[in-house]
């Protein structure tokens, strides 16, 4: 069992990095023909990162910007909330609150890539002729399968 959760906790851990990571990072969608890519937030070539995405204003960016962010904020959450109940919990009872975080975390990030997945991922706003799918955009695909898992087991789980 303690086998079990130090690798819930290590793959928690895993999750929120690549959350970060994949929120911070500039590559969501990648230039196929010159050293080019969008991120969320700028939008960068060889030489250099603009601030200012020509589709910046628009409501669906700034709402995935939003559930990018919340998600972070509620997996960090639910790794404090883990943490307490691990070592304040009483023996027999199930992770709920870590595991319900967990999924709100996973609602976040569903609707964030859903909606960043509908209106840019097939290169919108970018000007690029051709495009592919950047390492953040993957990352954040990978996070919502984690951050599902986790949920679910935080939910079955019970101390021991």
């Amino acid at each position: 069992m303690l086998v079990l959760l130090a690798g819930i906790f290590v793959v928690h851990i895993a999750t929120v990095i690549m959350l970060f990571v994949s929120t911070i990072a500039n590559v969501w969608v990648v230039s196929d023909i010159m050293q080019a890519s969008v991120g969320l937030w700028k939008n960068c070539t060889s030489g250099g990162c603009e601030s200012i995405l020509s589709y910046a204003s628009e409501d669906a960016l700034k709402a995935v910007q939003a559930f990018m962010i919340l998600s972070i904020i509620f997996s960090v959450i639910s790794l404090v909330v883990f943490v307490f109940q691990l070592f304040t919990m009483e023996k027999g009872n199930r992770f709920f609150l870590s595991g319900a975080t967990m999924l709100v975390c996973w609602l976040c990030v569903m609707v964030g890539v859903s909606i960043y997945t509908h209106h840019y991922a097939s290169g919108y706003g970018t000007n690029y002729l051709t495009s592919h799918h950047g390492y953040s955009f993957i990352l954040t695909w990978i996070c919502f399968c984690f951050s599902f898992i986790i949920g679910v087991l935080y939910l079955v789980l019970r101390k021991k």
